[in-house]
Formats: structure tokens, sequence, C-alpha cells
């Protein structure tokens, strides 16, 4: 089997015979032989075994034809590194034991070892640079949403406690967003020397800050991440998160080659408002999932129509998948959105040349 690069194609806004999917968590509940496997392993201890962790990453690539497969993992596993004690309790989801309250519980994080504390990972990836034959994505969480799971304690809807650490502690905010910048480009470093072939900084909650919040207190570092991972010649996406159409305007100078949107804002908003110059990936609401296949597709064809009308579209969801999605529909959809988005560049080809 030859290797599939569509994916890493569409992000450099390069030519494709069709336009490439994944979808963010596709190694999930969804799929019964991952269920049998959280039967007797927590998501952690997955993660800390290679080769079940790489058989789990590898699980859609077989089952769903994607064109790139996306480490599996957790935004919060780098954080046990750093000095934060968390666990992933079902049903909430990342609890911190320690949560982050003042300057002190700042001072206190140390440095990444991402060789020493996070070995693990890297081998997966190692693993999974020779087996695949599609890209792989690997990930972190970016900082504004890893500080409310640190400040919180728990996942929040109103992120109040870390609000008010950032409007009333201005100092020990940023002190923490540096030293989460810091982790995240170390981790994903590590990462790109392992075997990565692209990598997401996930900011699934940026969303619930105003653009004027967002561009004081997250994006200068958000910046940094992008500017201090320059170097790097693997492409590069940032999911700003749910409801996040309003900081789009802010991105269009971000050293990123793919930003993620949402399900609220088209594809063709969505590049309205970066600018242009930019890769956009996304952006099916998941929920979309549980209505009957004809509506799913029509659904699809709106959002391939979009993203076909310029160079540098990538299929997926506007946020992860669900565990009541269903396996055979995923499949389903991934083989509609190649055929339909293959037959459409062929007529546009065509059209182009002059031929119709």
């Amino acid at each position: 089997m030859s290797y599939n690069d569509r994916f890493i194609r569409a992000t450099r806004k390069e030519q494709v015979d069709a336009v490439p999917v994944w979808y963010m968590r596709q190694a999930g509940r969804y799929d019964p032989d991952y269920r049998k496997i959280k039967e007797k392993y927590s998501l952690l201890d997955i993660c800390k075994q290679p080769e079940l962790a790489a058989e789990v990453t590898m699980m859609p690539v077989k089952k769903l034809g994607v064109d790139a497969a996306i480490l599996y993992s957790d935004i919060m596993n780098p954080v046990a590194s750093i000095g934060i004690d968390f666990d992933i309790v079902a049903g909430i989801g990342p609890v911190i034991h320690n949560p982050i309250t003042c300057a002190a519980d700042v001072e206190r994080l140390k440095p990444i070892d991402v060789e020493g504390d996070l070995g693990h990972v890297l081998e997966t990836i190692a693993i999974l640079d020779r087996e695949l034959q599609v890209p792989l994505i690997t990930f972190a969480g970016a900082p504004f949403t890893i500080a409310s799971y640190l400040i919180e304690g728990k996942p929040s809807r109103n992120y109040l406690k870390t609000k008010e650490l950032m409007y009333s502690q201005p100092d020990v905010w940023h002190q923490l967003m540096a030293k989460l910048g810091d982790m995240a480009i170390t981790y994903l470093r590590a990462h790109i020397r392992s075997g990565g072939k692209a990598f997401q900084l996930f900011d699934s909650w940026a969303g619930a800050l105003s653009p004027a919040d967002f561009r004081t207190f997250v994006q200068p570092t958000v910046e940094r991440i992008f500017a201090e991972l320059g170097d790097l010649p693997q492409p590069k996406i940032y999911f700003p998160g749910v409801s996040s159409g309003e900081l789009l305007p802010l991105l269009g100078d971000l050293q990123a080659d793919v930003i993620g949107l949402d399900w609220r804002v088209s594809i063709q908003e969505g590049r309205r408002r970066l600018g242009g110059g930019k890769a956009v990936q996304g952006n099916l609401d998941p929920t979309v999932l549980t209505a009957p296949m004809s509506v799913i597709e029509n659904r699809a064809a709106e959002i391939i129509d979009q993203g076909l009308q310029e160079p540098g579209f990538i299929f997926n969801l506007g946020h992860g998948l669900f565990p009541e999605a269903s396996l055979s529909k995923l499949a389903e959809l991934t083989a509609f959105i190649h055929s339909y988005s293959a037959k459409a560049i062929a007529a546009k080809s065509k059209e182009e040349a002059g031929y119709v």
C-alpha cells in the first residue's frame, strides 16, 4: 500500500484528488472493539502501553478509511510531569487533586521532562511512524484549556475560577500561561522528533472568552508556541474550540497552517474572518451523525462544496465524536466524502481546462 499524503497536501493548500478526512476523537467509545479494551484498561493505562496505544490509534484508519491518524492520548497526559496530580474520572473528565489558586501554586510547577516521564508516548509515536500508511497527527492542549482544568479542578461550564484568577491576578495568570506554553512547545517538539507528521494544538474552551480577553490573556502565548515551533516543516493546526467564531479574525497572522472551525461558522465565513492564507478544517456538527444517512450526506456535501471553493480544505467535525456515534455511519460518511469530493474536483478540473 502506498503512503497516503492527501492530508499533508491539503494542509499546504496543494492539489488533491479528493478531500482528506479525519475525525476528532476518532479512536473512541463509538467503536465496540475500543469499548472492550476500556473494560480492562483506563485511558491512562492504555497510554502507558505503547503497543496497545498504537493499536487503538490505528483502529479508525483501518475501519473508517480516514486520511490521517491522531495519536491516542489525552491533553492532560503531560501535566503530571510538571507537578499536577490528576485522574480522569468516568462521567466527569479530568479531576485535579492540587488545583492552582495562587502564585505559589504556579511557582512550584516544574519544567516538563518528556523523555523521563512520557517516554511511553514517544515510543507509541515511533511505532506508528513505522506502521502507518497515513500521516500521524500528534497534539497538545493549549494553555488556556489546560489552565481551565488546573484552576477549576474539573471541567467547567462558566470558567468562574479561571476568569477570576485571570482578572484579579494577571501577573500570576501570565506566569501560568508562560509555563504551560513551555510545556506545549517541549512536548510537541519531542513528538515531531519521534515521528509525528503534523500536530494540532487543542484550545477546546477558548470560545468562552471575548475577543478582547483572548487578545490580552491568551493570544500572546498561542502565538509564541507556533512561532517557536516555526522551524519545523510539519503542518501545524490550531483548533480554537467550540463557539470560537468571534476569535477567528484574530488568528490570520498565527504561524499555523490550518485553523479548525466549529459548526457555528460556515467554511466560507470562517475563511472570510481569517482573511485568507490558511487552510481550514471542519466542520460538521457531531450531532448530525444521529440523523439518517441521507441527511448526513446532504450536510457533508454542503460543507465540501464550500471547502472546495479555495485550496486547502480538510473535512472534520466541529468538535469530537461522541460515544453514541455509529461506526457504520462514519465509514459510510468517509466513503461519501472521498467519492463526492473526487467527482467535484474532477469536474472542476475539466471545466478549468475548457473541456466543459
